[in-house]
């Protein structure tokens, strides 16, 4: 009896202490469920691949017409690609769950691009992610849209990163790809907020896979450049498990996966970073192919150390000149495997960064290559899949398959060979890749049968948890109605980043919010106020603390005057970022929009929740002129935004700008410094469509009673936050604001 007690016991603390790691992760051989394979690094363990294959011939399984610019991933006997679906004023992006024997669809998930800058030629760029855990799949959308499927393709719950984050998503349309870790799904984009996270930064999201609640921001970085998209890797580094990417800002950032903590930082160059990395031992292998920080060379390979912390400022070493500027390496015993802007395939040594040999595969490359049963398989912008054979001293190219000539292609390439811009993936004795204009499987007639693992990382090998050293209160960003109730949690990690536990005892307190809290329940005010405030939580001399905004229920009217010259609403996201506050003009308070002669001159302005639907929105708005230079304004409701264009004297509405063929346009002439009434309404119909209706006149005139503007959505948004449109240089004003319910 004494016996079975102690064993009981023994399993209890074997148990939490497992427990306090995070969620165990094990992963098929023969799965591949990220961009970069099972352990993020662009390596299959499989063997017995082929070496060679003909269109439509020897080696050649299927081709399917769903193509994109992503990376396939495969679970089980099912393929996961992310693509765009229609064209023109039906384009929406998709994903799509394939079988693996045959390519015929299983099942497909569409969804719209809503408030975004992205080109329609643009969409689909980042790589689904599926969890081995779950079965289920997440997406990163063009417009920061967080879409979580199950296996089967139901819709399990979705943020809009775009919205509640004011996120930064460029005419560039670069969009990282999701990773998931234990029980968080990890994605990152250039985003705004409010507070102290209003300034615009390139930071990492942690949401939870199951609920989707945001667990933690990680802001490791400076202002972004611009967005990218390099593929994250997570690594094990003397005991510590880091999250390394390349940001909008032009470093490589290593964070603490479980609790977005960073540990250091590499600034590398003068643009985003769009390459991966790899890791060897505590090695780094970074690179670029922008402007480096020192000299005017451009490009970069380098090692750094990955045991340190903070700014890292030396390199083991450092080779100058070539542009990495897409591709991501690969890691083959001591060569470093490389493909630069130019399609040429070069090897280095890990260790001394010394070129060993350089093999042409074409003219220009996005693709990362993926290393398995000793041979390399990468596509190429000129849309040739290569197999290749690295050696000690040269590269033996076993196969070349030139692809047709595309004719339905993602990325406006008709007319020449179908372009390879995504990675493949390897599953139980088969090659998939995604072209501009098709899905291919190549490879075994039957699939293979590995046994065990790629990952098992159900035991983890890591020293016994250390103390207390970071507390953090999830969610960690909430949007709350008056008088709503929800439960956070205080969780303590160690100095590692591994999970502890739950800390039942910690105190917990309130700052700029009316409400109470007790044991993490937090029950904000009843009152129809908007409020943004914190939640903290503290426990044996650690705080960790989260973020509120509480929005003001329909219908609601702001025309600023309780506020003082330089303050702003509470919780509008981006707002202070992009110079909005409070002024008074002509002795009367109004919202005002700095003049700014940079990037931010344009913002897109979020002011309450993302699940409103079926309300009109107005406002008064005005816009300044210089040299013959006249801005524009607008407002939105329900991802609809109705904008006063200056140059061009028109009245818009338009759910996705750069995508013109949904826009609906009317001239109307309106002068500058001068006050102007907009007026959307925007309604759910019965059928699934959606009617966004619009008008302007001058303010103070009486209400003109037809619409200006009437369009009717077949594929429309049926919910979404009021928020501001303004691209304006030289300054705008807002004011009398007025959201009611239809």
């Amino acid at each position: 009896m004494l016996k079975k007690c102690f064993l009981a016991a023994l399993a209890l603390v074997i148990g939490v202490a497992i427990s306090a790691q995070e969620v165990p992760r094990r992963v098929a051989l023969g799965d591949w469920p990220e961009a970069r394979g099972p352990n993020r690094d662009g390596i299959s363990r499989e063997t017995g691949l082929i070496e060679k294959w003909a269109l439509n011939g020897e080696n050649f399984l299927w081709r399917v017409p769903y193509g994109g610019r992503s990376a396939p991933l495969v679970m089980g006997n099912r393929v996961y690609v992310q693509n765009p679906a229609g064209r023109g004023a039906n384009l929406q992006e998709r994903v799509m769950a394939l079988d693996a024997d045959t390519g015929k669809v299983i099942w497909e998930h569409k969804f719209s691009l809503f408030q975004s800058d992205v080109p329609p030629h643009r969409i689909g760029w980042a790589s689904p992610a599926a969890d081995p855990e779950t079965g289920n799949v997440y997406v990163l959308s063009g417009g920061a849209q967080v879409i979580a499927l199950s296996r089967d393709g139901k819709p399990l719950w979705d943020r809009s990163i775009g919205e509640e984050y004011a996120a930064f998503t460029t005419h560039g349309g670069r969009t990282m790809s999701p990773l998931v870790d234990g029980n968080l799904v990890i994605v990152s984009a250039a985003v705004s907020n409010w507070g102290t996270a209003a300034g615009r930064a390139h930071r990492f999201i942690a949401l939870d896979k199951r609920t989707g609640d945001v667990v933690y921001v990680s802001n490791p970085g400076g202002r972004p450049y611009d967005t990218a998209y390099a593929a994250p890797l997570i690594a094990t580094i003397n005991g510590m498990r880091l999250l390394i990417a390349g940001l909008g800002d032009g470093a490589i950032h290593a964070i603490k996966p479980q609790t977005g903590e960073k540990v250091w930082s590499f600034p590398a160059a003068k643009r985003a970073i769009n390459t991966g990395v790899a890791v060897k031992g505590t090695s780094v292998l970074v690179s670029h192919g922008d402007e480096n920080l020192e000299g005017t060379d451009l490009g970069l390979i380098a090692s750094i150390d990955g045991s340190q912390t903070g700014d890292i400022k030396t390199t083991k070493w450092a080779v100058r000149g070539t542009e990495f500027g897409y591709s991501s390496p690969l890691v083959d015993g001591n060569r470093l495997y490389q493909i630069d802007n130019s399609s040429r395939l070069k090897a280095f040594d890990v260790e001394t960064g010394r070129e060993m040999w350089t093999q042409p595969l074409g003219a220009a490359q996005k693709a990362p290559p993926v290393l398995a049963d000793g041979k390399i398989y990468v596509g190429t912008d000129g849309g040739s899949f290569f197999i290749v054979r690295p050696l000690a001293d040269r590269a033996e190219v076993l196969s070349e398959v030139e692809l047709p000539n595309s004719t339905n292609s993602c990325c406006g390439s008709e007319g020449t060979p179908e372009q390879i811009l995504g990675g493949a993936a390897i599953s139980r004795g088969r090659i998939f890749f995604v072209s501009s204009d098709a899905v291919y499987a190549i490879g075994s007639r039957q699939p293979t049968s590995p046994s065990g693992f790629a990952v098992d990382e159900a035991v983890p090998a890591q020293a016994p948890a250390g103390a207390p050293a970071h507390l953090q209160v999830s969610p960690t960003e909430l949007m709350l109605a008056p008088g709503q109730t929800v439960k956070l949690r205080a969780r303590l990690f160690d100095d590692k980043g591994r999970f502890l536990r739950e800390e039942t005892a910690a105190a917990w307190t309130l700052q700029g919010l009316n409400g109470t809290i007790a044991n993490g329940a937090l029950t904000v005010s009843a009152d129809p106020m908007e409020q943004a405030g914190l939640i903290r939580a503290t426990a044996g001399g650690l705080t960790g603390e989260a973020r509120a905004r509480v929005a003001r229920p329909m219908p609601w009217k702001e025309t600023f005057d309780a506020y003082a010259d330089g303050a702003a609403p509470p919780g509008w996201a981006i707002v202070g970022g992009s110079q909005l506050a409070v002024a008074t003009l002509d002795g009367q308070k109004v919202l005002q929009k700095a003049p700014l002669d940079t990037i931010f001159k344009r913002a897109r302005v979020f002011i309450g929740p993302t699940t409103w639907s079926n309300y009109t929105f107005e406002a008064d708005v005005r816009a300044a002129e210089r040299r013959r230079q006249m801005g524009d304004i607008g407002i939105t409701a329900q991802r609809y935004s109705l904008v006063l264009y200056g140059a061009s004297q028109r009245l818009k509405i338009e759910p996705w700008e750069p995508e013109t063929t949904r826009t609906v346009t009317v001239p109307f002439a309106w002068k500058a410094d001068t006050w102007y009434r907009l007026k959307l309404r925007v309604e759910n119909l019965p059928n699934g469509q959606v009617r966004a209706r619009g008008k302007a006149w001058p303010a103070g005139e009486a209400e003109p009673a037809a619409w200006l503007i009437d369009k009717t959505d077949p594929i429309g948004n049926r919910q979404g936050a009021p928020g501001l449109f303004i691209d304006a240089q030289y300054g705008a004003h807002l004011d009398n604001f007025t959201i009611t319910q239809n």
